[in-house]
């Protein structure tokens, strides 16, 4: 698989910072990190939204969809746990960001469960609030006033 460009290097870098040993030391980005078989997983997705992606090609193709809704402007590592005797981890970690259409801030954080076998990611499950994303993306009553 060809990557033209890393959509979001702080991600990457991220990654490679909270799993440290546990990702492959050859992956340079985040695409290079996932298993072929890759399940990506979002629970709290609001309807209409991608709820899983299964496999890496159809990962690739979702994040520059990703990338044309947000510009991320920082991402920030709060808190790693590695479970005992096992390739699985979960991060908790925040981002400053800003919706590209509105403009509207999107600053949110998120924990993100993560199963690797063989240095490569198998199963990503990322939880964070919808109402952020949609109160930057599309601003209404409902969303203002859930904020």
């Amino acid at each position: 698989m060809t990557h033209n460009i890393e959509a979001f290097p702080s991600l990457s870098s991220l990654l490679q910072q909270a799993l440290g040993d546990l990702v492959s030391a050859e992956a340079t980005s985040f695409l290079d990190m996932c298993d072929d078989n890759i399940v990506f997983e979002f629970p709290y997705a609001p309807d209409g939204l991608t709820e899983r992606l299964v496999g890496k090609a159809a990962l690739e193709a979702y994040l520059p969809t990703v990338a044309d809704l947000l510009t991320i402007e920082t991402m920030s590592l709060n808190r790693v746990i590695i479970a005992a005797g096992s390739e699985a981890a979960t991060i908790e970690f925040s981002c400053k960001g800003y919706s590209n259409e509105t403009g509207a801030r999107y600053d949110q954080i998120y924990v993100s469960v993560i199963d690797l076998k063989g240095g490569l990611i198998t199963r990503y499950r990322d939880y964070w609030n919808p109402v952020i994303l949609l109160s930057a993306t599309k601003p209404s009553t409902v969303t203002t006033e859930a904020q």
